[in-house]
Protein backbone atom coordinates (compact mmCIF):
# COMPACT_ATOMS: atom_id res chain seq x y z
CA UNK A 1 0.00 0.00 0.00
CA UNK A 2 2.92 2.25 0.72
CA UNK A 3 4.20 1.57 -2.76
CA UNK A 4 1.26 2.75 -4.24
CA UNK A 5 1.05 6.38 -2.70
CA UNK A 6 4.79 6.85 -3.24
CA UNK A 7 3.43 5.88 -7.08
CA UNK A 8 0.90 8.74 -6.65
CA UNK A 9 3.11 11.58 -5.15
CA UNK A 10 5.59 10.84 -7.67
CA UNK A 11 3.13 11.05 -10.79
CA UNK A 12 1.45 13.86 -9.00
CA UNK A 13 5.22 15.66 -9.04
CA UNK A 14 5.69 14.74 -12.68
CA UNK A 15 2.22 16.23 -13.86
CA UNK A 16 2.94 19.08 -12.46
CA UNK A 17 6.42 19.40 -13.82
CA UNK A 18 5.13 19.13 -17.09
CA UNK A 19 2.62 21.51 -16.63
CA UNK A 20 4.99 23.86 -14.55
CA UNK A 21 7.35 23.42 -18.09
CA UNK A 22 4.78 24.41 -20.70
CA UNK A 23 3.74 21.13 -21.80
CA UNK A 24 -0.10 21.87 -20.53
CA UNK A 25 -0.55 24.66 -22.53
CA UNK A 26 -1.03 28.24 -21.92
CA UNK A 27 -3.41 30.01 -20.35
CA UNK A 28 -6.03 32.58 -22.27
CA UNK A 29 -5.09 36.38 -22.70
CA UNK A 30 -5.84 38.28 -19.63
CA UNK A 31 -8.72 40.39 -20.40
CA UNK A 32 -8.39 44.43 -19.11
CA UNK A 33 -11.79 44.83 -17.47
CA UNK A 34 -10.25 47.88 -15.25
CA UNK A 35 -11.93 51.06 -16.18
CA UNK A 36 -9.75 53.92 -18.07
CA UNK A 37 -9.38 57.46 -16.29
CA UNK A 38 -12.15 59.75 -16.88
CA UNK A 39 -10.39 62.97 -18.15
CA UNK A 40 -11.62 65.37 -20.88
CA UNK A 41 -9.67 64.43 -24.80
CA UNK A 42 -10.75 67.74 -26.56
CA UNK A 43 -9.51 70.06 -24.20
CA UNK A 44 -6.26 71.19 -22.22
CA UNK A 45 -6.30 69.85 -18.16
CA UNK A 46 -7.30 72.15 -15.91
CA UNK A 47 -6.59 72.48 -12.47
CA UNK A 48 -10.03 71.06 -11.14
CA UNK A 49 -9.54 68.27 -13.66
CA UNK A 50 -6.06 66.75 -11.80
CA UNK A 51 -8.15 67.84 -8.25
CA UNK A 52 -10.92 65.46 -9.12
CA UNK A 53 -9.20 62.49 -10.93
CA UNK A 54 -9.07 59.49 -9.19
CA UNK A 55 -6.98 56.18 -10.71
CA UNK A 56 -8.70 53.13 -10.25
CA UNK A 57 -6.89 50.53 -8.06
CA UNK A 58 -5.26 47.17 -8.91
CA UNK A 59 -4.32 44.71 -7.25
CA UNK A 60 -1.17 46.04 -5.09
CA UNK A 61 -1.77 49.64 -5.75
CA UNK A 62 -2.66 51.98 -8.63
CA UNK A 63 -2.30 51.20 -12.54
CA UNK A 64 1.27 52.58 -13.34
CA UNK A 65 0.36 52.49 -16.81
CA UNK A 66 -2.61 55.45 -16.25
CA UNK A 67 0.29 57.35 -13.49
CA UNK A 68 2.49 57.45 -16.57
CA UNK A 69 0.15 58.56 -18.96
CA UNK A 70 -1.09 61.71 -16.80
CA UNK A 71 2.60 62.74 -16.22
CA UNK A 72 3.35 62.20 -19.75
CA UNK A 73 0.35 64.45 -20.80
CA UNK A 74 1.39 67.39 -18.21
CA UNK A 75 4.71 67.08 -19.12
CA UNK A 76 4.18 67.94 -22.82
CA UNK A 77 1.04 70.75 -21.75
CA UNK A 78 4.02 72.17 -19.82
CA UNK A 79 6.51 72.64 -22.11
CA UNK A 80 3.94 73.65 -24.74
CA UNK A 81 3.62 76.44 -22.38
CA UNK A 82 6.79 77.19 -21.42
CA UNK A 83 7.58 77.19 -25.47
CA UNK A 84 4.10 80.13 -25.89
CA UNK A 85 4.90 81.93 -22.94
CA UNK A 86 1.29 81.05 -21.81
CA UNK A 87 0.51 80.52 -18.08
CA UNK A 88 -2.53 78.35 -19.12
CA UNK A 89 -5.75 77.70 -17.23
CA UNK A 90 -6.03 78.63 -13.59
Amino acid sequence: MMWLFALLIVLAMGGVAMVASGRGGSMAPAYDDRPDLALPTDRRLGAQDLRTVRFPLAVRGYRMSDVDDLLARLATELEDDDASGDAGPA
